[in-house]
Formats: C-alpha cells, sequence, structure tokens
C-alpha cells in the first residue's frame, strides 16, 4: 500500500511538472493568440491539470470506483502523458536551440565591449520558435496515429507463452505434464472468425494433456457464442477440458426484462460449455488420475475482493473432500482472490490460475520486462506470482473487451510443463 502511494505521488509530480513545461511551449508555439497569453487561459489549463491528476488518483488509489472506470482512468491519463512528452522533446529542442543563441550573443557582447562586463542576457528574452513548437504539436498526432493503428491489429496476434511449474507435491505420474490456458474469449467483441480459429488452432498444435479455460465466455448474453460455438468446440484435450465462470459470465452487466430472462441466459451459457464437452466447475472439484496417482482441479465461481464484481465462488465447496490429494490446482477468474482468501485461508492450494485483468490491452510485455498501468489497480495482473509455496498465473486473455483491440500486451495462449521438485531459481529457504 506504501509502494502504492509513493508511485502514485511520484506521477502527480511528474504531472505537473510535464504540464507546466508543456504550458510553455503551447504559449510558445502561438504566441500573437492573446488568449493562450491571458490568465482566464491558466485557469483552465491547471484546471483541466487538475483532472488528469484526478484521473490519475481514480485509477490507481481510489478503491470505491469501478474496477472498469479506474481502468479507464489510467489509459486515458498515460495516453496523455504520452502526447505531452512527445511534445516535450520539441520544447526542449527549442530550450537547447535558444540556450545556444543566448551563447552566441553573450558571446559576441563580450568581445564588442571586451573592456567593461557584459550585459546580463536571459534565456526567456529569446523568442521561441514558432514553427519548431507548431511541429511539435502536429508530431502529437504520431503516437495517437501509432495506437490506433496497432490496436486493431494486435486483437488476433496470439502469441503462445510458456511456463515451467515447480510444483514439490506432485506425484510423479504427472511430472511432465503439459497445460493449456485460456481466458477471457469475449465472444461478442470478436469480428473475425477465421482469425480466432487460428488462435485455437495454435493452443491445439501444441498438443497438451489437459486445457483450462478461466472465465469470461461472454460480455454478457449467451448468444454472442452462437457464432463460435463451433470454433471452441474444437478445443480439447486427451484429459479433459476444465473452465470456470467469470464475471462477464453472469450477465449482470445487461438489462434484463425479467429475472427469469436473466437466469434463461445463464442456463444457455452453462449449457454452451456443456455443448462444447468443457468440464465447467462451479464450486466443485474433479479428481486427475494417472497410473493410479491423483491430483485435484478446483473450480470456483467469480470471487473479486473488488466490490464491483460478484462473489459467487465458495472455496470450502470447492475444496471438500480432497485433503488426501497432494496437489490442488484452482482456476478462479480474478487474481484478487488469491491474496484476498487463498493465501491466508487455504494454504492447500497449490497454483491459482486466473484472467479478467487482460493487463488492460495497453503496456509493454517483453520476456524480462512488462508494465501496464492496471499494475495500480491490481497486484498480480500478467504472468507468474509465487509467496512461499503458493502460486498464481494470470494469463492476459485470449479476446478483448471495451477496447477495440491491443497494444502492447497481447493476445496469450499459456502452456504449462508441470515438474515435481523446488524450483531452482528460487533462493532456498
Amino acid at each position: 500500500m506504501i509502494f502504492k502511494a509513493l508511485s502514485i505521488l511520484f506521477w502527480i509530480i511528474i504531472e505537473l511538472l510535464v504540464d507546466g513545461y508543456v504550458l510553455q511551449g503551447i504559449r510558445g508555439a502561438f504566441q500573437k493568440w492573446r488568449l493562450l497569453q491571458s490568465k482566464a487561459f491558466a485557469i483552465f489549463y491547471w484546471a483541466t491539470s487538475a483532472l488528469t491528476v484526478a484521473a490519475l488518483l481514480t485509477g490507481g488509489y481510489v478503491t470505491i470506483a469501478g474496477t472498469g472506470v479506474r481502468a479507464a482512468c489510467l489509459l486515458i491519463t498515460f495516453i496523455l502523458l504520452i502526447c505531452k512528452f512527445t511534445f516535450i522533446l520539441f520544447v526542449f529542442a527549442d530550450d537547447i536551440r535558444r540556450k545556444f543563441v543566448l551563447k552566441k550573443k553573450t558571446t559576441a557582447t563580450t568581445s564588442a565591449t571586451s573592456t567593461a562586463p557584459a550585459a546580463a542576457t536571459n534565456i526567456d528574452a529569446i523568442p521561441r520558435s514558432e514553427f519548431l513548437l507548431k511541429a511539435g504539436l502536429l508530431a502529437v498526432a504520431v503516437p495517437l496515429a501509432a495506437i490506433k493503428t496497432a490496436m486493431p491489429k494486435g486483437s488476433y496476434d496470439y502469441h503462445v507463452l510458456y511456463q515451467t511449474m515447480y510444483l514439490p507435491n506432485l506425484p510423479r505420474a504427472f511430472d511432465g505434464l503439459r497445460i493449456g490456458q485460456i481466458s477471457d474469449i469475449h465472444s461478442g467483441s470478436f469480428y473475425n472468425k477465421k482469425a480466432v480459429l487460428g488462435g485455437v488452432e495454435m493452443l491445439l498444435k501444441e498438443k497438451t494433456d489437459l486445457i483450462f479455460f478461466t472465465g469470461d465466455l461472454v460480455n454478457g448474453q449467451a448468444s454472442e457464442m452462437t457464432d463460435y460455438q463451433d470454433i471452441f468446440s474444437k478445443v480439447k484435450a486427451p484429459l479433459g477440458v476444465f473452465s470456470t465462470l467469470g464475471n462477464h459470465d453472469y450477465g449482470d452487466y445487461g438489462d434484463w426484462d425479467s429475472p427469469v430472462t436473466k437466469k434463461k441466459n445463464h442456463d444457455d451459457l452453462i449449457a454452451t460449455h456443456k455443448n462444447m464437452g468443457w468440464d465447467l466447475l462451479r464450486n466443485e472439484n474433479r479428481r486427475l488420475k494417472i497410473n493410479g496417482e491423483e491430483i485435484g482441479i478446483l473450480g470456483l465461481e467469480n470471487w473479486s475482493e473488488y466490490s464491483r464484481f460478484p462473489k459467487y465462488g465458495r472455496m470450502d465447496l470447492a475444496v471438500k473432500n480432497t485433503d488426501d490429494l497432494p496437489v490442488k490446482l484452482l482456476l478462479s477468474h480474478d487474481p484478487s482472490h488469491w491474496r484476498a482468501e487463498v493465501l491466508p485461508k487455504y494454504p492447500q492450494i497449490d497454483a491459482m490460475f486466473a484472467g479478467h485483468t487482460h493487463g488492460m490491452q495497453f503496456g509493454v510485455r517483453t520476456e524480462h520486462f512488462q508494465y501496464s498501468p492496471i499494475t495500480y489497480v491490481y497486484n498480480e495482473w500478467a504472468g507468474h506470482y509465487q509467496e512461499n509455496k503458493q502460486q498464481l498465473y494470470v494469463n492476459v486473455g485470449f479476446g478483448f473487451v471495451g477496447l477495440t483491440g491491443r497494444v502492447g500486451i497481447l493476445p496469450e495462449i499459456t502452456i504449462f510443463t508441470l515438474k515435481a521438485g523446488i524450483d531452482p531459481s528460487q533462493p532456498v529457504s
């Protein structure tokens, strides 16, 4: 919590410094516009800056706001910062030019009056280059255009990520087991069936032993799967496909004619899982058996730390009759569940598989570095996490919702290899 507060404070300071510098640049670019030089404009500008800071605070620190609202606020703030930094490059270049001119004038004055002290010259007395600063304002369109261009291209740019998961108590029969995970399909957002099929085929080429789907099959209505059920029915694995529900799968965000209609929609969604041959786990578990040895696959209905999202999950039911199993793998859509309930109350859960965050569909993700503004909302938002002997993996999603596309945080298919033993990269305690 302290780290998050310091991070937000850092960004507020950066935001204010950047805004002050940008204001100088705007006024320099339009020196003859009296309105931009007026006190009224300054008040308007800093009021807008205050709103940006408020959006940053809402996104990163005001937990009473809905998570979707918080993510949107963060996205807007960071896109604005990208644009401002682009403009600042030109303002900074103009400052370099002005200092060079100042130095040249000072040198010339000193040479001409070598017997008398040179008069002091202020850099502010040297006018800014309107051409350079106006070019900077035009350049702001470049990152906006790049984001707009990259976003739809990222919608179906599926990436396969590989993760070795070490489990000390894993039975020998399961050593080397391969698991595929996809999450957050959001079929109601799709507009290219061929591309979706290509993503499914990428998963199937991995020939995993079993597959996990960790929630949000639709945006809200079961009918969204009508055109895609045949594609996802191809998702099969020798040991089965296990699925669970996400916050969008309950129809809670839609307007329904009656509770009966809403229930019918939810029943249809559950039937869709069955029609595709997926084993939907709703606060229950399955025993996976190989050569006489067993592990547990547990599936939870949606459970979130945040009040905006439903808490339909019942861990007491999901873990029922599993005490004898040496390894328990939990499917739970929202990663906030791991820190809020799993870690403090259920130490017997070896690993949890989640989705939900989408990595905000905006950020940077490489093999050794990842960043997204969603980090100010979720402590665990993408990839592998471990605390003591318990692990979490957050898949950033197969589909997209809200934003029509992705930038930097691309759709993910995760392939896990289970290994018996302790992760050799972890420090020995």
